[in-house]
């Protein structure tokens, strides 16, 4: 399936994006070719290939999950730009009806 340069057209038109008459030129063969590539890539055997996340089998080093004592509220508030009370202050996010 040839990409040309009018499908280049209208897929720009589609997505917002003003194309000049240089870029359909030069965008026309690039689409063509990664199409070209993704149905190699369909033709591939992977059904035996096991869903991988990574290339490399590793783990996140893991510590020890202990208690520590937190924060005082004042330790906590100390650097909020507002505060009211032992609370953070913050502009509202829900308009009252």
């Amino acid at each position: 399936m040839a990409i040309s340069r009018d499908t280049v057209d209208y897929l720009g038109k589609l997505s917002r994006i003003a194309l000049s008459p240089e870029e359909l030129d030069k965008f026309s063969p690039q689409l063509d070719g990664i199409l070209r590539f993704v149905e190699k890539l369909k033709a591939l055997p992977v059904r035996e290939v096991p869903a991988t996340a990574h290339l490399l089998k590793q783990s996140a080093p893991m510590r020890e999950d202990r208690a520590r004592p937190g924060f005082s509220p004042d330790q906590a508030l100390q650097n909020a730009p507002e505060k009211e009370g032992p609370f953070f202050k913050v502009p509202p996010v829900i308009e009252a009806s």
